[in-house]
């Protein structure tokens, strides 16, 4: 049977997806296959023109990861391989003992004794300790490269990335005004697209699939990724745009989540999609989210820290991007929902556990700069603060990658690139407005409660 569009580009159903380079921080699903279970750990590299490339690795059965699991425990130091509630860490003493070790630093310094959030942040002018504190436990190193606890599988926090939001708010300049990424197709790439939209025609048939797609993907071409706030060629720069990518490839329904999510695909009625709407979906920190001593001395970081929003957006035929005059619901239910759920897919994928972690990790700087905890403290961090003298910038520069689509015959109407990235504004969360009141006291008490007694050389304790 002969299928025919009967207005342009009907029937046919196509999202698209502007991807971005990441680093090899993929996350773990468990699949059945013939009844074994394999350990998928999904994942992609940079190559050396910069664009992603996809990776995948699998562990039948589980048994690499038994071994390595049982080979940290077995090697890790037992005070901190065991699981703390509280665990916390003296900035200004680790960074001295790192510069002990002329600036090359051990496993338990490179994840931070294990921490696994940032859960308080206290300065204590006694002893002029600037201390981070949260949960933490010992540490593995997955098939894919990921440090990760080795009961929780939640992602540690590494140094490197810790350095980098503290060198985005230094003591001796302003902060960072903005954090974040942004994965956008280009103007020309818009303009081509639509060209070739145009050349399909009224007569395409379910057999010119493949062909449509194929002359999407060709004609959008390559997509740009742009880092604001920090080092593009860093760890924490990838963590954001990884966050960013695995979020779109589920939104378009080319990523299974691991939780029960409806992607926007899923959700959208075509009919009710402008043929050339644009969705844009990014990632923004939930700025309620500090809680403060009266004394400015101790603040508490609250909830999940991370919300999905969208904006609606129209491209025109020269391929310029509009805000558009009406909004998506379907848009709108798939961002609600994976902000509703993301405590949990934080917890079954690594990614977006990293993402809050970062965003509360700089929300702890600009609080340190802010409360000048420096000054205070007569800490320069000037070897934490030295690319020369500790390097974090290693990592391939995220710059381009290939376009994604994915084909689904569905309704009348064409659905077109998706857009959007990770926007941090560290400092809004410490305006008096969003600013939570300790008003039991809880935070002011736990700061009087944390003793510090460390011996020489100590830099973290329970």
């Amino acid at each position: 049977m002969r299928w025919q569009l009967p207005v342009c580009f009907s029937l046919l159903s196509i999202a698209f997806l502007a991807l971005a380079t990441i680093a090899l921080c993929p996350t773990a699903v468990l699949a059945q296959e013939d009844d074994v279970v394999v350990e998928q750990m999904a994942g992609v590299a940079v190559d050396p023109e910069g664009v992603l490339r996809k990776q995948v690795f699998s562990d039948p059965g589980g048994r690499l990861m038994r071994e390595r699991a049982a080979s940290a425990k077995s090697t890790l130091n037992q005070d901190v391989a065991n699981f703390s509630k509280l665990r916390k860490i003296s900035l200004n003493r680790l960074e001295k003992a790192l510069k002990g070790r002329q600036g090359v630093p051990t496993d338990e310094m490179r994840n931070l004794a294990g921490l696994q959030r940032v859960k308080y942040v206290f300065y204590y002018p006694e002893t002029n300790d600037i201390v981070l504190a949260g949960p933490a436990e010992g540490w593995l190193t997955d098939l894919s490269g990921r440090v990760v606890g080795i009961t929780s599988r939640r992602p540690t926090i590494e140094l490197q990335d810790l350095v980098v939001a503290l060198r985005a708010f230094p003591p001796d300049k302003e902060g960072a005004s903005l954090i974040g990424c942004s994965i956008d197709p280009t103007q020309e790439g818009l303009a081509a697209m639509q060209r070739f939209l145009r050349s399909v025609g009224v007569h395409a048939t379910p057999g010119q699939t493949q062909y449509i797609v194929d002359g999407i993907r060709t004609s959008l071409g390559k997509q740009v990724v742009s880092i604001d706030g920090v080092p593009a060629n860093t760890h924490f720069a990838q963590v954001l745009v990884e966050a960013d990518y695995r979020m779109k490839l589920i939104g378009i329904g080319l990523e299974k989540p691991t939780v029960r999510l409806a992607s926007y695909v899923d959700r959208v009625n075509p009919s009710h999609v402008t043929r050339n709407a644009m969705q844009r979906w990014y990632f923004v920190p939930d700025y309620n989210c500090v809680r403060m001593s009266e004394d400015g001395l101790a603040m508490e970081l609250v909830g999940d820290g991370v919300k999905l929003v969208g904006e609606d957006e129209a491209v025109s035929a020269d391929g310029v991007r509009r805000t558009a005059s009406r909004g998506s619901r379907a848009s709108e239910a798939f961002v609600k929902s994976f902000t509703r759920k993301y405590s949990v897919l934080a917890e079954r994928s690594p990614v977006y556990a990293q993402l809050r972690n970062l965003i509360d990790l700089s929300v702890a700087a600009a609080y340190i700069q802010k409360e000048d905890f420096y000054g205070q403290s007569g800490w320069k961090m000037k070897f934490f603060g030295d690319e020369n003298a500790f390097s974090v910038e290693m990592f391939k520069t995220p710059s381009h990658v290939a376009t994604a689509v994915t084909a689904r015959w569905k309704g009348n109407r064409l659905m077109t690139p998706v857009g959007g990235g990770v926007s941090i504004e560290p400092e809004r969360a410490l305006d008096t407005d969003n600013l939570l009141a300790d008003k039991d006291g809880k935070v002011a008490r736990l700061h009087k409660e944390t003793k510090i007694n460390l011996t020489e050389g100590q830099w973290w304790w329970d």
